[in-house]
């Protein structure tokens, strides 16, 4: 009987000797052997810095569509675009030939009239004359008197019908109407064009603009964009000059979504002229808010959620955020969150509710 009481004490002074971490182990047990490594930040209020920058084309404040006033064929067309061209300086020309046959045609006309005029006045003076001696009849004196009347008309419309020709002759000539440089080119010699139809486009007047075609929803996301802007050529970022907001059109091109913003000058963007490409910046500083990166947000029953990390045991809970806005690598958020809290970035897949983690660095 001692032989069997003394055998389970010698067993368990040879487990206790070969395992000696095991009691340890079964009645402190450490909970940090299951927590979960993952990456976090503590949520902060920052001021985030808003950048855009687009593409535009430089434009003239003032443009005049040049066009013949009358309807033909074009023979030349004298300039090319970025021409810079003075007051009365010729553009283009058409066909002349119809206008210079009734130019003809109404000088000989006009030479008929006053013929017929000379003529008319010379027998009217003569009858008047025999009238008031007695030798010749009233009858005879007012029928001269009514073709000295009808010939005077004659004269005027003749006169008014060269007048008309040669203004019709001179349309065929397209000048300039003020100091101004060519900016597009709609017409080509042998081209027929109508009367009105644009031929020329003009850029009259000192001062250059730039138009952007700007996304609505850069304009609707609730920021106030500054009202000056950096502009400089595509391939010379360092010469700038800037430019001011002068116009924000109220319509939304439903083809590509944008809005057409109109920015003035201060001074020539050095190299560029009209029509040339531009590229324009603008950056300003949002509203204190809370920002985190994309990989914090988790996708929750109801929407975007968050994991955050407990200070007193590092067990993490699920909650629910409002989104206010989006940058490429960056979420704004409207609420869900105060300063200060910490928040899973890495390792959220893995997560449940009241699961422990520790926090380390992205390299470990």
């Amino acid at each position: 009987m001692p032989k069997f009481v003394r055998f389970p004490r010698m067993l368990a002074c040879l487990l206790a000797t070969l395992c000696p971490s095991l009691p340890a182990l079964a009645q402190d047990g450490d909970p940090s052997s299951d927590a979960l490594a993952v990456s976090a930040v503590t949520s902060e209020l920052i001021s985030p810095l808003a950048r855009h920058v687009l593409i535009g084309e430089i434009t003239a404040p003032e443009t005049v569509q040049a066009s013949f006033r009358v309807g033909g064929r074009l023979t030349e067309v004298l300039v090319q675009t970025g021409d810079k061209v003075e007051r009365g300086a010729v553009l283009a020309r058409i066909e002349k030939v119809q206008q210079e046959q009734e130019l003809r045609a109404a000088e000989a006309q006009l030479s008929a009239a006053e013929a017929e005029f000379a003529a008319a006045k010379a027998q009217s003076q003569r009858q008047d004359e025999l009238f008031e001696r007695g030798a010749t009849t009233r009858s005879d004196r007012d029928s001269a008197s009514d073709r000295y009347a009808a010939a005077v008309a004659m004269q005027s419309q003749a006169q008014a019908s060269l007048d008309q020709a040669r203004e019709a002759l001179d349309d065929t000539v397209l000048t300039a109407p003020a100091d101004a440089t060519v900016t597009d080119r709609f017409g080509e010699p042998g081209q027929v064009v109508g009367a009105a139809q644009q031929v020329l486009e003009l850029a009259v007047g000192p001062g250059y603009e730039a138009k952007f075609e700007v996304p609505e929803t850069v304009l609707t996301a609730g920021q106030k964009a500054p009202n000056t802007v950096t502009l400089s050529p595509i391939d010379r970022p360092t010469a700038t000059v800037t430019g001011r907001v002068k116009e924000i059109s109220p319509l939304v091109d439903p083809a590509r979504g944008t809005v057409e913003v109109t920015v003035t000058l201060d001074d020539p963007v050095p190299g560029l002229s009209y029509g040339d490409a531009v590229r324009g910046a603008t950056s300003w500083r949002d509203d204190p808010q809370i920002v985190l990166p994309w990989s914090a947000i988790a996708s929750g029953p109801d929407g975007a959620t968050v994991w955050i990390v407990s200070p007193d045991d590092n067990s993490v809970t699920e909650r629910p955020i409002t989104i206010e806005s989006y940058t490429e690598h960056q979420i704004m958020i409207a609420e869900g969150l105060s300063p200060g809290e910490t928040v899973v970035t890495r390792g959220a897949q893995l997560l449940y509710p009241g699961r422990l983690v520790r926090i380390v660095e992205p390299s470990e």
